[in-house]
């Protein structure tokens, strides 16, 4: 399973072959699912990838998987954890008190259509919230009556992979020299674009980070960090904090937030007519007399 934008966010399962195929049936078209075959890999899951929750089958559960499923929960708390009743059995009972006992909230009775269809009404809404969506809706408020262009960058930031680490790729990925796209900023008097999508990155780490079980060091290698040196550089450089301190003073909409503050309300009136994807200027061919002869180029924009 590749870390991705949020479009791939997974969700992982602990289910019976049977449930694995009803799930995928009913999950097909609004996430990816995992199934795994024990509660480690699960979580070797969740500490490793971006995962929108856990499903966990009622009848696989057994009572010495509990503290593994209570730790589950306890290490992330931001991935909801769902219970899945596909068939009432003798220990069932025991089965869903010993689940909520331990933490697990939210139980779908999928014994008859209803609850399939409740499966994926929960996967499809746990798939839409992350912070990247949460990103998108606020700054889309701060920058109501700015250009479709503007906007749209913003959005960019915040629907690219984590692999996108560097101004000269997200150039390439919106089609813009990245000599082009650093000049507009500076022509604006807007920070470089470099500060955008760094900010940007540590908000995603932020909400990550939100997690107990992701040690700084896995958030540092999903975040394509090249080491947790250079992470802490990073926040230390943009922030004048340690790793450590940013872990415990932000979460990820305070990380929004924070960036909201220096990079967005302090340049929106700079923002309301900026367009970091604006056309070039194009070579006008002017022909004085016949074809072909005396050929003069002009910079500006082209004429129709």
């Amino acid at each position: 399973m590749a870390t991705s934008s949020r479009s791939t966010r997974a969700v992982v399962t602990f289910l019976t072959p049977a449930e694995r195929q009803r799930v995928d049936a009913v999950t097909n078209a609004t996430c990816v699912t995992v199934h795994r075959e024990s509660l480690d890999q699960v979580m070797a899951d969740l500490r490793s990838q971006s995962v929108s929750a856990v499903i966990v089958s009622v009848s696989r559960y057994q009572q010495q998987f509990a503290p593994s499923v209570a730790r589950m929960v306890r290490e992330f708390p931001r991935v909801p954890a769902v219970a899945l009743l596909t068939a009432y059995e003798t220990r069932s009972s025991s089965a869903l008190l010993s689940l909520g006992e331990h933490g697990v909230r939210t139980l779908v009775d999928a014994r008859d259509p209803a609850g399939w269809r409740e499966l994926r009404t929960l996967v499809s809404a746990n798939a839409q919230v992350s912070i990247d969506n949460l990103a998108i809706q606020t700054l889309r408020t701060d920058l109501r009556g700015a250009s479709d262009a503007c906007v749209r960058f913003f959005d960019t930031l915040f629907t690219i992979p984590p692999s996108m680490t560097t101004v000269q790729q997200l150039s390439r990925y919106i089609g813009v020299m990245p000599t082009t796209l650093m000049s507009r900023f500076s022509r604006q008097g807007i920070p470089a674009p470099k500060k955008y999508l760094a900010m940007a990155r540590l908000v995603r780490a932020a909400y990550l980070l939100e997690n107990p079980g992701c040690s700084l060091t896995q958030v540092s290698f999903l975040m394509e960090y090249s080491s947790p040196q250079s992470f802490s550089r990073h926040v230390s450089g943009l922030l004048n904090i340690g790793a450590a301190e940013f872990r415990r003073r932000f979460t990820g909409e305070a990380m929004l937030n924070k960036m909201r503050a220096l990079l967005v309300e302090p340049y929106r009136t700079q923002l309301q007519n900026f367009d970091p994807f604006a056309t070039p200027p194009q070579w006008l061919v002017v022909r004085n007399g016949r074809s072909g002869s005396g050929e003069k180029r002009l910079s500006g924009p082209a004429v129709n």
